[in-house]
């Protein structure tokens, strides 16, 4: 079979632990035997970012911005323990937050539905979109320690002379202190790309935040979405028939139960980080849901939306077999395949990428499942688990047949 030709390189970010591994299968099984694969490849991975000080993962952003279009596996955020087992000389920063910080970009997750799964919410029948905002809030924190008693207060000064002083709290004992920020520029840009995803995947937007106790942070992004709303998009929505509606994030969460499904909910960075693993596990699983970085001016990087599957990496270190799901991270590559092709006109890599998914699709179908799976088939319906090159392998065979 003659390979599928590209023309502008991904963006290549490779990971950690057990989801590195299952990137090398997919590359292997699914992609390299199809397509002239072209991409630019860094490496995320711990160690590669502790010798390079964390430049590996600034540069693999700002080659994203060059090309247009990147694929990002798992990748570990340290903390105290990650920190004496990789031996790190300092606790370095999520990459996915140092990446979306200089894309300032959106991130949209949404579920992977098969019919033999149902959501544990029972009346969801489509999928739930999640916008996350991916700048600022608990992410760029700065934080204190307060071991005793004093006075705890929010300075600003300005570069013009004007000043702003007020006293959070008088400690009488022990607490902790937390600064965080955000800027009129990227809930901006955050606001642009929710309408714009919303008008081009023709689906109701939502957005809720906490304006009725946060007067101040929470309300600037209510009025800056209906500032924008009302003077870019309000016509366009009505044109097309889709709503855009504000709401408290727990009134909020109480419609998004009852509701369908079928919309786009837009949410501030850890409301947004939080829900997306809600709506993911209530659909199904993590390893279920796609996961898309868009910026404002039209920069993608896909990936998966869960983690490196430690537990997983530790077993298949000791040489046991491991059945741990690639879906998410397939359909990480698929997306930026797709985009690429999309941007460079070649409607044969576009078609690659939806032969893929739809073989993802059948061997699911088929009962071919991964054991996280497998238990949340519904009744009526047969399924085995096999471990994950298994399934890979499977993948593959649909795959060359649509492909013939």
């Amino acid at each position: 079979m003659k390979k599928i030709k590209m023309t502008t390189p991904l963006v290549e970010m490779d990971g950690d632990e057990m989801t590195r591994i299952l990137w090398k299968m997919i590359k292997d099984e699914l992609l390299i035997p199809f397509v002239d694969l072209k991409t630019e490849y860094y490496d995320l991975g711990l160690p590669e970012r502790e010798k390079t000080r964390d430049q590996v993962t600034v540069d693999s952003a700002n080659a994203t911005k060059k090309y247009g279009v990147a694929v990002k596996c798992a990748t570990i955020t340290p903390n105290k323990q990650r920190v004496e087992e990789y031996n790190l000389t300092e606790m370095w920063k999520s990459p996915n937050g140092t990446i979306r910080a200089i894309l300032d970009g959106t991130v949209f997750r949404a579920p992977i539905l098969i019919d033999s799964i149902k959501p544990a919410v029972r009346n969801w029948k489509k999928p739930i979109t999640i916008a996350r905002h991916a700048y600022g809030d608990v992410y760029k924190s700065t934080e204190y320690r307060v071991e005793g008693t004093g006075k705890a207060e929010l300075v600003f000064t300005g570069d013009d002379g004007t000043s702003f002083r007020e006293t959070i709290y008088n400690f009488e004992c022990g607490g902790v202190l937390q600064g965080q920020y955000n800027k009129d520029s990227s809930i901006i840009s955050f606001a642009h790309s929710c309408f714009q995803y919303a008008i081009n995947t023709k689906q109701d937007l939502w957005f809720a935040t906490k304006d009725t106790i946060s007067k101040k942070y929470d309300q600037t992004f209510k009025l800056i979405f209906q500032d924008i709303y009302d003077n870019n998009y309000k016509a366009k929505f009505e044109e097309l028939g889709i709503e855009y509606f504000y709401t408290l994030i727990d009134d909020a969460v109480a419609r998004v139960i009852r509701s369908e499904g079928g919309y786009i909910w837009a949410c501030k960075n850890y409301d947004g980080d939080v829900m997306s693993d809600m709506v993911s596990t209530a659909f199904g699983s993590l390893a279920m849901m796609t996961s898309v970085l868009v910026s404002p001016d039209g920069n993608y990087e896909y990936e998966a939306a869960h983690g490196t599957v430690t537990r997983h990496y530790y077993r298949y270190l000791k040489g046991e077999d491991t059945s741990t799901n690639p879906m998410a991270t397939i359909y990480a590559w698929s997306g930026a395949l797709r985009k690429r092709g999309e941007l460079d006109n070649l409607p044969e890599l576009v078609n690659f990428a939806d032969k893929l998914e739809e073989a993802c699709i059948d061997t699911l179908n088929d009962g071919i499942m991964t054991k996280d799976l497998v238990g949340l088939v519904s009744e009526g319906y047969e399924a085995h688990a096999v471990n994950s090159i298994g399934f890979i392998k499977a993948i593959r065979e649909r795959l060359e047949a649509k492909l013939a």
